[in-house]
């Protein structure tokens, strides 16, 4: 029976959100499924459909912790061990130490395939940002039977400067646009669970409470509003739970903001909601956005790349700098007075969704596995 071995810096919030399609996929053309990823569960065996065997790697985000010397030689150990076909590669640290870690097996046959859900480099990072992480992703390319890019600007990048066997731009990773778009939630009791008004106008984010979802612009972009009807909801959890309610406190809007922790009912969320705000200094392909778009929201986001390929400003929202607080009040207020600027821009951005839809992209990604 031929093998797949998926690798992930983490189980929760990556490998359960963005590959248990493919997973299926793998499986359900005959190969047995494995998952290489960190338990960050709170407690218990993560549970992951359709894998057959689950191996708890040790990995850490941050890509020169020392925990990561044990992951790689663990991850080593397993490949040379496993006699895989292909290895799927995925998140920064996943992606380096994976293909390091296949370098033996790929010399006897084994496909290696790298999804890069979004350099850690971009245009606007950092210098140090370029000097390490482009070096190392241009040195990793001559390890690399297929590299996946899921923006147009990595692509770009990549087909300039890399020398993986193949390079190729897909649409995202795929979301359910029709589960999504024929979701019906109780809009009313979800609301009031939240604190909520039918009559009030709920803003909502999907996105770990972490500095580079730049939720506080939002929250600035609120006070500066000063419209008691504009509630924000954010569905995710992290560390800067403490320090963005401090900072809403601050600015006199604690009563406006509602951190909802981490939800697996997010289409339900986005389906009660009327503007999707997505702040972040750092995307790749966001799926949230994804499937505000299917839902029918307008958006109002930052400009970075993943963004930018999805949202056009002034058709399908508004696009501003990520500290632009004023551009997003402005952005939502507009939204805020016009419910048909709203129903308009939520239109145009579900029939833009099409394209990224998860058949489509299962079937491009079926041509590069099979």
């Amino acid at each position: 029976m031929k093998k797949v071995l998926f690798i992930a810096t983490v189980v929760k919030t990556h490998i359960n959100v963005f590959h248990l399609p493919y997973i299926k996929m793998f499986r359900d053309n005959g190969y047995k499924t494995y998952v290489a990823a960190k338990n960050d569960y709170d407690s218990g065996v993560p549970e992951i459909p359709n894998c057959d065997c689950y191996a708890d790697i040790p990995f850490d985000r941050s890509p020169l912790s020392l925990r990561n010397i044990k992951a790689y030689r663990m991850l080593k150990k397993l490949i040379d061990d496993g006699g895989f076909d292909i290895i799927n590669c995925n998140t920064p640290v996943g992606g380096v130490l994976g293909r390091l870690a296949a370098r033996k097996a790929r010399k006897n046959g084994t496909r290696v395939i790298y999804i890069a859900h979004g350099f850690h480099f971009f245009k606007g990072s950092s210098v140090f940002s370029w000097l390490i992480f482009f070096s190392v992703e241009k040195l990793l390319s001559h390890i690399t039977d297929v590299l996946i890019t899921i923006n147009k600007e990595d692509y770009d990048i990549a087909l300039k400067h890399f020398k993986a066997k193949r390079t190729i731009h897909i649409n995202g990773i795929g979301i359910e646009t029709g589960k999504i778009q024929t979701c019906t939630p109780d809009r009313h009791k979800l609301r009031s669970e939240i604190g909520i008004k039918d009559s009030d106008i709920m803003l909502v984010s999907v996105g770990e409470l972490r500095a580079l979802k730049n939720h506080k612009t939002i929250i600035s972009a609120i006070a500066k509003l000063n419209d008691g009807s504009v509630h924000y909801a954010i569905a995710g959890s992290g560390p800067l739970k403490d320090e963005l309610l401090a900072l809403a406190e601050k600015y006199g809007v604690r009563d406006k903001i509602h951190l909802l922790g981490f939800r697996t009912d997010v289409y339900e969320i986005l389906k009660s909601s009327d503007i999707f705000c997505f702040p972040s200094y750092r995307e790749g392909m966001p799926v949230s956005l994804m499937e505000a778009m299917a839902a029918g929201l307008p958006a109002v986001v930052s400009t970075v790349r993943g963004n930018t390929d999805l949202i056009k400003h002034g058709s399908g929202g508004f696009l501003y700098s990520p500290d632009d607080a004023d551009g997003f009040a402005d952005g939502i207020q507009r939204l805020v007075s016009s419910s048909e600027l709203r129903r308009k821009m939520g239109e145009y951005n579900q029939e833009r969704i099409k394209a990224y839809d998860i058949q489509i992209v299962s079937k491009e990604l079926a041509d590069i596995y099979f």
